[in-house]
């Protein structure tokens, strides 16, 4: 599936894994751009934690990522949502930066149930603090 503004197709494994996700089988996923298409990196298993994933994120190449983080609301309540992640941190090539930056949005739209986004240049900009406040 050709992606008409920056030419980025989406390997149809990307929408099956989070599909999957979407019921529980991993906690996260992390995609990278290969040649000229979106193709699934790493899944996590339910039982990692936030760390474990900010751990799988490279520090100097971009990625897009989701994330399914589990918390409790103020009234006491178990709640789940799934953050979508682009990852570009600074240290990464002015060129990646642009080739993840033009397809980020058509590449999300193929994942239906995105229920936060977050853009993150620096592991500060994703800390779980902040994860936690935007999913509230």
């Amino acid at each position: 599936m050709a992606n008409a503004a920056s030419g980025m197709a989406v390997e149809d494994n990307c929408k099956l894994k989070f599909l999957e996700l979407k019921k529980r089988t991993y906690r996260f996923i992390i995609f990278r751009i290969d040649g000229q298409q979106v193709v699934v990196e790493k899944l996590g298993n339910p039982q990692e934690t936030y760390d474990d994933f900010t751990a799988s994120l490279p520090a100097d190449e971009c990625r897009y990522a989701v994330f399914d983080f589990d918390f409790t609301t103020n009234e006491n309540c178990q709640k789940s949502k799934i953050f979508f992640i682009a990852w570009s941190p600074d240290s990464s090539r002015v060129r990646m930066k642009m080739v993840y930056a033009s397809s980020k949005d058509r590449f999300k739209r193929e994942l239906d149930g995105i229920q936060v986004e977050l853009q993150a240049t620096d592991p500060s900009e994703m800390s779980f603090d902040i994860i936690k406040s935007r999913a509230l």
